[in-house]
């Protein structure tokens, strides 16, 4: 979306702050490891379809060396050797949170996410997925106007 409709980040600086707060504590401490935290957001932000967040994303992972070929092989991450039993674990369950609507984070996917996760990186992960969609639904609804200090759309 090229139409900003809203500049959301002057209207609601207070709440946009807050998901800043969640940002800065998911990435600093969460024990998700940066590279998995940005293949996170990117796979997210491919599924919602989000343009702004799809460039940013590819760019962090650049910033944090993530080849070439597992940025573009991430739209096909499960037809794909080139990612780990963690990595694949966490991008199952990104989209099985994001699409909520399609069976409810169904079991098997927690399960591998459980094999591979400790219980508070589960819940870091899940909270990374909620954020990720948090920021892709303002920035498709709302228009990206801005970006704050870490990228996010403000």
């Amino acid at each position: 979306m090229s139409d900003v409709r809203l500049k959301y980040g002057v209207l609601a600086p207070e709440g946009l702050a807050k998901l800043r707060e969640l940002e800065h504590y998911l990435n600093n401490g969460a024990g998700i490891e940066a590279s998995l935290r940005e293949l996170v957001r990117l796979r997210v932000s491919l599924v919602n379809g989000c343009e702004f967040c799809v460039r940013f994303h590819t760019a962090e992972l650049k910033k944090v060396n993530e080849t070439a070929e597992r940025i573009a092989g991430l739209e096909a991450w499960r037809n794909s050797e080139l990612f780990s039993k963690r990595e694949r674990a966490a991008l199952a369950w990104a989209e099985a949170v994001t699409n909520i609507q399609d069976g409810h984070a169904p079991d098997a996917v927690y399960q591998a996410v459980r094999e591979q996760f400790t219980d508070v990186e589960t819940v870091n992960l899940t909270l990374l997925v909620a954020t990720i969609n948090t920021w892709n639904r303002i920035s498709i609804a709302l228009g990206t106007h801005s970006s704050h200090g870490s990228g996010v759309p403000a």
